[in-house]
């Protein structure tokens, strides 16, 4: 049998803001190959995209959690046939219930619909996670089979020990689904994590379909 060869690596400070779009109509074309980035309005989620693609703010921030509700499309290395998606944040408990609705319909569509999209990256806070919210997500995900990969952000808040007891907590609970999602402890301030993610998008983003669908 041949080699299997090692992903490309990308190189993910290339990324450029391509579209905000209010639904899934209003996407890219669903052609290439994207990964999606979700999670908890307060999970960190901008912060992570930030230190990934080592801009300060590539993914926008807000002082009002659960503000964005747009899917934010960003390409890389110039080709718009690679991209990183910023779904909007989700279950914040200030924004109003129908909004929630909202959202909510508008990240199925996409989970489910969207042909490109290779993997999910599912951000939740070290010391919360597992809410009801990530677990809808999974729900969604494991419905198409559609891996994912967990970041359990914001670990600069926990010593070592606490962290790593969390890590294992959570592959614990999710060791029905090993085979289609992978765990990792994560942190944006101190860039702890970033080699891991970057090496498993690569293994998404440059999947053999991505060019031959």
């Amino acid at each position: 049998m041949p080699a299997t060869q090692a992903p490309r690596t990308l190189n993910y400070a290339t990324a450029r803001f391509m579209k905000s779009a209010p639904g899934l109509a209003q996407c890219p074309d669903d052609t290439g190959a994207e990964v999606a980035f979700a999670g908890r309005s307060n999970a960190g989620k901008s912060s992570a995209i930030n230190a990934l693609t080592r801009q300060k703010a590539l993914a926008r921030t807000s002082r009002t959690p659960g503000r964005t509700q747009l899917i934010n499309s960003f390409n890389l290395m110039g080709d718009d046939a690679l991209r990183l998606v910023d779904l909007p944040g989700y279950g914040y408990a200030k924004v109003p219930e129908s909004v929630k609705r909202k959202w909510q319909a508008h990240l199925s569509d996409y989970l489910y619909q969207r042909q490109s999209l290779r993997g999910l990256v599912l951000m939740m806070d070290v010391r919360h996670p597992l809410t009801e919210f990530d677990q809808l997500l999974l729900g969604f995900a494991d419905e198409r089979d559609l891996p994912v990969h967990i970041l359990l952000t914001k670990a600069d808040k926990l010593k070592k020990g606490p962290g790593k007891a969390s890590l294992q907590k959570v592959r614990h609970q999710l060791v029905e689904w090993e085979d289609l999602v992978t765990v990792q402890l994560f942190s944006a301030l101190k860039k702890d994590g970033l080699e891991t993610l970057s090496q498993r998008l690569n293994q998404w983003l440059d999947a053999p379909d991505a060019e031959d669908e």
